[in-house]
């Protein structure tokens, strides 16, 4: 409202009837209920405080955003519902302070978790000279998330260029030490018996460490050049039944005991067969290799309106909290042997089926959940209609 008809409304009072007073009045309530209505409309989050940070006005987006009653919070201390910041104090900064610290992203978990682009400016009464602030907060989680992806994204085409490298400069010297290998078992046979046993187990030493080699480079480039999926539609626990029937020798011998729940309509899922087979294989031997001592392997299924899935749950020791962040990263392992790749394949597969991976590290154990695509609420292209047939002129 504009200060000018304001000054203009308060010289004119004593000389304007009762119903004068009564219009101007209505249309000062109008006006208000117009830039509240306005306000409350806006997604980003809107705070008044005085000099001392309590709060004088509040709209709906900061009343969703903070979780808060925006009726029922004038005159309570902002510190209550955001006190990682010290408000008496920056209310009272220098205007060169304000211009350093007015504008910054906090984090918050209520109620519910959140990154917020907070933006502060000072505001001075001009008819008593009280200061305060006004405080706009933007919720910029999904731009912080996309960031993320791209950075993600960047670290990937990073290990794509260096897959090609380490395809080109350890592939070839392993097909070479592969084919000599060969030639020296050869040369072996003319030996005597007693040193035949003795070089013949150093060979197949060597040869095993080459297969393993073989294997981590065949993964790593799996990694990083997936194929595109074959989509088609599937039964889960038809793919399970088939992984488990590929690790079955390792799972006997860790001692492993699975548990497979039934899934009765359940719903086909819309996947590559042979990406699906890849990803369960790598959950499953990360989850009986956790087990060191042996354990049970629970695989569940689960379905909603969208997605179907399934769960593996091991008994296992668990994952540490602070190593929840690396999961997916590319060389992060806790296995002296291992190379750090399985659950980024998983994830990349799931990923290019638009499904999403959920890992929860439980008292008992690690639970993994892959979910994908219902084949029955996929979206179907229409087939475009033809063309009516006009007659050829006789």
């Amino acid at each position: 409202m504009k200060a000018a008809f304001w000054n203009k409304l308060i010289d004119r009072l004593d000389k304007l009837d009762p119903g004068s007073v009564q219009v101007q009045f209505l249309r000062l309530a109008s006006e208000r209920g117009l830039l509240e209505t306005i306000f409350h409309a806006l997604r980003e989050g809107i705070l008044v405080l005085d000099a001392e940070a309590r709060i004088v006005y509040a709209n709906r987006g900061a009343g969703r955003l903070l979780g808060l009653d925006e009726s029922a919070v004038v005159g309570q201390p902002l510190a209550r519902y955001l006190d990682a910041i010290d408000w008496p104090g920056l209310l009272r900064l220098e205007e060169r302070e304000w211009a350093r610290l007015a504008s910054r992203e906090i984090e918050i978990s209520y109620p519910e978790h959140r990154f917020l682009a907070l933006y502060l400016a000072p505001l001075v009464n001009p008819d008593d000279g009280r200061t305060g602030a006004v405080m706009i907060l933007r919720d910029v989680t999904r731009e912080r998330d996309h960031a993320a992806e791209i950075v993600e994204s960047e670290r990937l085409n990073a290990v794509l260029m260096l897959a090609a490298g380490v395809a080109h400069e350890i592939g070839n010297p392993l097909n070479s030490l592969t084919i000599h290998l060969q030639l020296m078992a050869r040369e072996l046979r003319t030996l005597p018996e007693d040193r035949h046993a003795a070089l013949q187990e150093l060979l197949d030493v060597a040869r095993g460490e080459i297969s393993r080699l073989d294997q981590i480079l065949s993964q790593f480039l799996k990694a990083v050049r997936p194929s595109l999926p074959n989509f088609a539609r599937h039964a889960l626990p038809d793919v399970v039944a088939e992984t488990l029937d590929t690790l079955a020798a390792e799972i006997r011998d860790r001692q492993v005991v699975v548990e497979v729940e039934p899934a009765e309509e359940l719903p086909t899922a819309w996947v590559d067969r042979g990406q699906l087979r890849q990803a369960f294989f790598n959950v499953v031997r990360n989850a009986i290799q956790a087990m060191g001592g042996g354990g049970v392997l629970r695989i569940s299924f689960v379905a909603s309106d969208r997605l179907v899935g399934v769960a593996f749950q091991d008994t296992g020791p668990g994952i540490p909290p602070g190593q929840m962040g690396e999961l997916f990263e590319a060389f992060r392992t806790t296995k002296p042997s291992g190379h750090g790749l399985g659950l980024m394949i998983v994830q990349r597969i799931v990923r290019d089926h638009g499904g999403t991976v959920m890992v929860d590290s439980l008292p008992s154990g690690t639970r993994i959940q892959l979910n994908f695509q219902r084949d029955d609420q996929r979206i179907r292209l229409l087939p475009a209609p033809q063309p009516a047939a006009t007659e050829m002129p006789s």
